[in-house]
């Protein structure tokens, strides 16, 4: 079987004639570090924001200060998204294609939703049981503080859109939607484009240790995977929303 949805074939699949207008590997690749400081620059710009309005001092000690509460690192990564869509958008514009094309918008088959949903639940609980066989805690550390402080703080809901909505928009965006379409059409074809934005998305991770930064991998290939066999960006946003959301909540309000 070619595709899940045999009648919506994969974008990348179109004959190269009726296909859109794309960056193809270095294009794709400076766009790509582009868009990524762009969200880095989203992501500081409420730091900041939020420093001025206090009163605190622009230098380093106090960025970080107020960067370590919950509240400051929801906003951050919530005006991060913005800032993606407007370098992707960009990006785009200037190969006058389509937005919704070019980042394949396209909302999945029921069946593509269920498949991809048990493929992710069934990877998680790979990891699940190796992390208990190891005696390793399912989560790291610093996030399982990070939650349980934003509860306690009345910062859970943010918390929760942020990881949940803004998180996910923004890396698939990015990772699956960007990088993917261009590199897949170019000398790295489909394999080669799953492959390497699976890398750079868990680059985007190292606050993780390499265990966790493994399965990271291994959740970002199936996410390429998926992408690849639907033809839909909305598939991989919706799952990678699902599993964070999934790991909020436990962690929040569930977790020991």
């Amino acid at each position: 079987m070619d595709s899940l949805n045999p009648d919506h074939p994969p974008i990348s699949a179109a004959p190269a004639d009726l296909a859109p207008r794309v960056w193809k590997f270095w294009g794709t690749a400076l766009w790509g570090v582009f868009i990524f400081v762009a969200m880095f620059v989203g992501q500081i710009g409420a730091v900041v924001l939020l420093a001025v309005q206090r009163g605190l001092p622009m230098d380093l000690s106090s960025l970080q200060l107020i960067g370590r509460e919950p509240q400051t690192l929801a906003l951050s990564v919530i005006t991060g998204l913005p800032a993606t869509l407007a370098a992707v958008w960009l990006a785009i514009r200037i190969k006058k294609a389509s937005f919704v094309d070019y980042l394949a918008l396209h909302w999945p088959s029921w069946k593509q939703l269920l498949f991809g949903a048990v493929g992710l639940i069934l990877i998680v609980l790979v990891w699940e049981t190796m992390s208990r066989a190891l005696g390793r805690e399912a989560t790291p550390g610093f996030m399982t503080d990070l939650l349980k402080s934003g509860r306690d703080k009345g910062a859970a809901l943010l918390l929760l859109f942020a990881f949940s909505v803004a998180a996910p928009m923004s890396e698939e965006i990015l990772a699956r939607g960007f990088l993917y379409r261009g590199w897949s059409a170019s000398f790295l074809r489909v394999p080669g484009a799953i492959l390497l934005s699976s890398l750079i998305w868990t680059v985007v991770h190292l606050q993780y240790d390499l265990y966790f930064l493994t399965e990271v991998l291994a959740i970002g290939l199936w996410f390429g995977y998926m992408r690849y066999r639907s033809g839909s960006l909305w598939l991989t946003i919706v799952l990678h929303a699902l599993n964070n959301l999934t790991a909020v909540v436990l962690t929040m309000w569930l977790g020991s």
